[in-house]
């Protein structure tokens, strides 16, 4: 075998790296020479070298820079020898093309930016890249893969994405709780994530009040950090229900075996490798029905409209009140964590994709 993969990926601060963390090490286990490249920030945050995998940095940052040539000079340079160089992102794809990378494999991650800005203005040519030059493209949801096809990747496929595991809890749901000031009759709704607008966590705030009347009143528990901090801080301390902002943290296993609700309200999500831990716990999940969501939690989760408070609300509180939706919940997201893909499944899923493009 000793096919040597390049593995590119751009600026992240989550699952995208997760992601490209677990399949080197896969492919790495499976007999494939392997080398990731991407931004220094990112063997900080995912601890590429640390883990004894070879690293190349190349600044490819979230929007068009200056800085842009140079990277696909040297991305040319580091890509050439590779059997397959796989690109994570529209942008590390589509600068790849650039530099001639081949064959070529491109995963989307994400969905297009909402705001205006270089990116936004840009993103539709970097699809077409994309599509125009990779020898297979794959998108985490079918909505991603339904724009590849338009902007003219005929052949896009579905990508495999699998959560590593976050481990057993080491305190436990008392000891947790107790870390947390959380009293045992208090039901306690959770939501772990960047501190982004994508995650829509101002709907979760606005939705906050509603959630919070009934007794006893439930505490609603951000975990997470990000550009959003301030703002989000300060209207949490504004309103009539007790948040708690808890910053970043490592103990999720724990935090996920503290909870009673999961609650994800994001604009747009992948097949979120969060909500992949939180049925794993057996946790009941509410989430909005959007992107990868839905196909990820095959029924198990009480699904709402983006940016709607009221219905999210409803929906945690139904299963708030009516313990007994919340235990069918509870067995529907064990269910549904015995059908997720595992790390070794998404490992095998590229590289039979690898195979295809080699022969091809």
């Amino acid at each position: 075998m000793n096919h040597r993969i390049a593995l590119v990926m751009g600026t992240s601060t989550g699952g995208v790296g997760r992601h490209v963390r677990s399949l080197a090490e896969g492919l790495r286990r499976g007999g494939y020479r392997v080398a990731v490249i991407g931004p220094e920030a990112a063997d900080r945050a995912f601890g590429f070298t640390a883990a004894g995998l070879r690293f190349a940095p190349v600044p490819i940052g979230a929007a068009p820079s200056l800085g842009d040539p140079g990277a696909v000079l040297r991305l040319g340079l580091l890509t050439r020898g590779a059997d397959v160089v796989h690109a994570h992102g529209m942008r590390a794809g589509a600068l790849c093309a650039l530099a001639g990378a081949s064959p070529l494999v491109v995963t989307a991650h994400n969905a297009p930016p909402s705001a205006e800005g270089p990116l936004a203005l840009a993103y539709p040519a970097l699809e077409r890249i994309v599509a125009w030059r990779a020898a297979a493209v794959l998108g985490v949801s079918d909505d991603l893969v339904r724009r590849l096809r338009a902007a003219g990747a005929r052949g896009a496929g579905a990508a495999v994405v699998a959560a590593p595991p976050v481990g057993a809890p080491c305190e436990g749901r008392e000891a947790t709780r107790a870390d947390l000031a959380v009293l045992p009759e208090r039901p306690l709704v959770l939501t772990v994530g960047r501190l982004a607008e994508q995650k829509g966590l101002d709907t979760l705030l606005a939705a906050a009040p509603a959630i919070a009347d009934r007794s006893p009143e439930p505490v609603v528990a951000i975990a997470g950090d990000g550009p959003l901090w301030g703002a989000l801080h300060d209207t949490a301390a504004e309103l009539r229900a007790d948040v708690r902002m808890l910053g970043h943290r490592s103990d999720v296993a724990d935090l996920l075996a503290a909870a009673d609700v999961f609650c994800l309200p994001s604009r747009w999500e992948g097949p979120a490798l969060v909500v992949m831990e939180a049925l794993r716990a057996g946790l009941p999940v509410v989430a909005t029905r959007v992107g990868g969501i839905p196909d990820l939690c095959a029924g198990a989760a009480l699904m709402v409209p983006p940016e709607d408070p009221r219905a999210l609300a409803a929906a945690v509180g139904r299963v708030l009140d009516d313990p007994v939706l919340a235990g069918q919940m509870r067995a529907r997201s064990t269910a549904a964590a015995g059908k997720l893909p595992t790390e070794e499944d998404a490992v095998e899923a590229a590289a039979a994709v690898y195979r295809t493009v080699v022969r091809g």
